[in-house]
């Protein structure tokens, strides 16, 4: 039963604390860069006023695409916190990315079709990463079920440090902030040729900004996954820590100038084998 309490809280509040997250990086990085910000709940005024926007298609397809990436991002959060196979989580969220991909392409405008192939070069980037991190829970664990790997008496840090490590580096390019906004950016000073989301007009882009809400909620249930266990005080040490890697990213965002994605993908690739791949062949050794 609990299960299912998971996954209606994921669907009905997912785009609540995905926005206020928005809200709270907006605010920070206002301050850190010495300026007032926006109001708190500004992005979902953001999101009211692009759904009430008149809808203007560049391409009849792009919202049936849109939607798709919609509804396939909302089922892996919701296979996740129901306990189901991790493996076919991250599966069906790479699917997702690829009709991200297609309702980007389908406008035939060069800024978005080259913000699209640049999302191709990210999913290049941090796929392994992924992978890797997925096969070290396999192995901490016994098996790629969520809700096997969240019974555990020991928090997964102190098997996966590597691949926690490898994780956290790749949420930089997931949640598109700098260095690695190669594809879009979340910044609004680049709201008008913004990657491949430039020829998404009202509605569209609204349920683009959801879509991506209920994706950071999902990678930062990860986060938590790493340190939760059976003891309940896990709960509160996890949320610490899914709070404190958002802080970093935000940081990390702030004190970064965008770099090109040739760099992206060596930097990306060398972290995550020598930090996740050294990881796996320790816990190999161990077990």
């Amino acid at each position: 039963m609990s299960k299912w309490i998971l996954v209606i809280c994921y669907i009905l509040l997912a785009p609540f604390i995905g926005g206020l997250l928005e809200g709270i990086d907006r605010k920070i990085s206002a301050k850190m860069q010495r300026r007032v910000g926006p109001p708190l709940l500004q992005p979902f005024y953001d999101v009211i006023k692009l759904f009430n926007k008149e809808t203007i298609n560049v391409a009849t397809a792009q919202t049936f695409l849109i939607l798709t990436y919609f509804i396939l991002m909302v089922l892996t959060g919701v296979m996740f916190w129901a306990g189901s196979d991790m493996l076919m989580c991250f599966f069906i969220l790479s699917t997702a990315a690829t009709f991200l991909y297609f309702a980007a392409v389908v406008t035939s405008s060069p800024y978005s079709s080259i913000g699209a192939q640049r999302e191709l070069i990210q999913m290049m980037a941090y796929e392994p990463a992924v992978l890797l991190t997925c096969v070290g829970f396999y192995l901490a664990a016994g098996s790629f079920n969520v809700g096997d790997i969240a019974q555990t008496s020991v928090s997964y840090l102190v098997y996966l440090p590597g691949c926690f490590v490898a994780f956290v580096f790749i949420l930089t390019i997931k949640m598109r902030k700098s260095p690695f906004d190669t594809s879009t950016s979340h910044h609004m000073h680049q709201e008008l040729v913004k990657g491949l989301t430039t020829e998404m007009g009202s509605k569209n882009l609204a349920l683009f900004q959801v879509t991506e809400w209920y994706e950071n909620v999902f990678l930062l249930g990860v986060i938590g996954l790493f340190v939760v266990n059976t003891n309940p005080i896990s709960i509160l040490a996890a949320v610490l820590v899914i709070l404190a890697v958002y802080f970093l990213e935000i940081l990390i965002d702030n004190s970064s100038a965008r770099m090109k994605w040739q760099d992206m993908l060596k930097i990306t690739w060398i972290l995550t084998f020598f930090s996740a791949g050294v990881n796996l062949v320790v816990l190999m050794i161990m077990k």
